[in-house]
């Protein structure tokens, strides 16, 4: 019996892989589905006929496109089919036509640039495309996208989402660098367009502050112990300044007693040494057959995929509202600062590939030093002087 049901981004997160390969029905549009293969990779895709021929299309992946904007497209398919051959008009271009921004990621820029990318970076490029450039661009031709089209999305999603639009606005760019190295066009329309200011954040626990964060974090598992994992992966972030992604995708082959090995990284593999405490809270993880050493509490199979509200509730209940997870990486640099440690060690604690990023870290730890140092010589220098 053939399925049909209403094709949500839930629904298609339940639909697995099987022996063979099959077909969803949509039931809004008569030839809408989505095809899963065995792989588990799953695509939008359109069937209609034509003078008792068959035809099918595919739309493209449901990680670049949401249900309601790949069914928007098979309708506009659907209208423009006519009488030759049975193939939509859409598909038939002309001598010289540039596709559209949606046909070029789907084709030219997937293989040359999305492909290569790591795999912890693509839930950020899927977003992007899938709820932002997408829908604002998507059935434009490249070179009909013009610098105040983009300009005018840019701003609107800026009041939204800051830093998200920085980031999309850097992913269109690139990807209309790709399209000059292509030959498609010959300008890059998001080029120009100035970025949202950042904040500047030179957040550093202190020692007091690690202290109540520690207390908190105990106070949170006794009361709550099903967040204990939660808790080793903070705590483990400030024992080994990893990045968070680092320790969540954190699997057991990569743990190798004292070190870890780790395969995907930020900056491509490394290894990053543990400490007695780090090594202790890794051990006392439960090896319950998941590859991952903090796997997720829904689906074993994968790993826990964030822990930002329970951050936020911890860091809320320690007196802390203003640190970031990032911020636990910058402490372990600033405390390894104050022990005197050398540029070169902390930049290999921290798995930078370029000093650059160490030397911010010595800038900002070095003025809450000089204001420490003119505290204590005023101090010094007011007794000296009094009369």
């Amino acid at each position: 019996m053939t399925e049909r049901i209403r094709l949500t981004e839930k629904a298609i997160e339940r639909f697995r892989p099987k022996e063979r390969e099959y077909t969803v029905w949509d039931t809004r549009l008569a030839g809408f589905g989505i095809r899963v293969r065995t792989t588990g990779r799953k695509s939008f895709v359109f069937h209609w006929s034509k003078a008792g021929k068959a035809h099918r299309a595919t739309i493209g992946s449901t990680t670049l496109l949401t249900p309601d904007r790949a069914l928007a497209i098979c309708a506009s398919l659907q209208a423009d089919l006519h009488g030759d051959g049975g193939q939509p008009r859409r598909a038939r271009k002309k001598a010289g036509e540039t596709p559209t921004l949606l046909e070029f990621i789907m084709g030219p820029w997937k293989i040359a640039c999305y492909d290569r990318y790591k795999a912890s970076t693509k839930p950020f490029l899927d977003y992007a495309l899938k709820r932002q450039l997408l829908p604002a661009f998507g059935n434009l031709g490249i070179e009909q996208i013009e610098k105040a089209d983009i300009v005018r999305w840019f701003v609107k999603y800026s009041q939204k989402s800051p830093g998200g639009a920085n980031k999309a606005l850097g992913l269109l760019h690139q990807i209309m660098n790709q399209a000059i190295a292509c030959g498609v066009v010959s300008r890059n329309p998001a080029s120009g367009i100035r970025k949202n200011a950042g904040r500047k954040l030179n957040r550093f626990l202190s020692v007091d502050e690690i202290r109540r964060l520690n207390q908190t974090l105990d106070q949170w598992v006794s009361a709550r112990p099903k967040n204990s994992q939660n808790a080793d992966i903070v705590r483990l972030l400030l024992l080994t300044g990893c990045r968070r992604g680092e320790i969540l995708n954190l699997q057991w082959r990569e743990v190798h007693g004292d070190t870890l090995h780790l395969t995907n990284a930020k900056t491509g593999p490394r290894r990053v040494f543990l400490n007695g405490s780090a090594q202790e809270l890794i051990a006392r993880q439960p090896r319950n057959g998941s590859p991952w050493v903090f796997p997720s509490p829904l689906d074993s199979t994968g790993p826990r995929k964030n822990i930002n509200a329970f951050w936020v509730a911890v860091r809320k209940r320690a007196g802390l509202e203003d640190a970031r997870l990032h911020d636990l990486r910058h402490t372990l640099a600033s405390q390894a600062v104050l022990q005197g440690v050398s540029l070169p060690v902390v930049a290999r604690l921290l798995g930078h590939s370029k000093a650059v990023m160490t030397l911010r870290v010595y800038s900002h730890v070095a003025d809450r030093e000089v204001e420490a140092a003119a505290e204590r010589i005023g101090g010094i220098l007011s007794e000296l002087t009094r009369c």
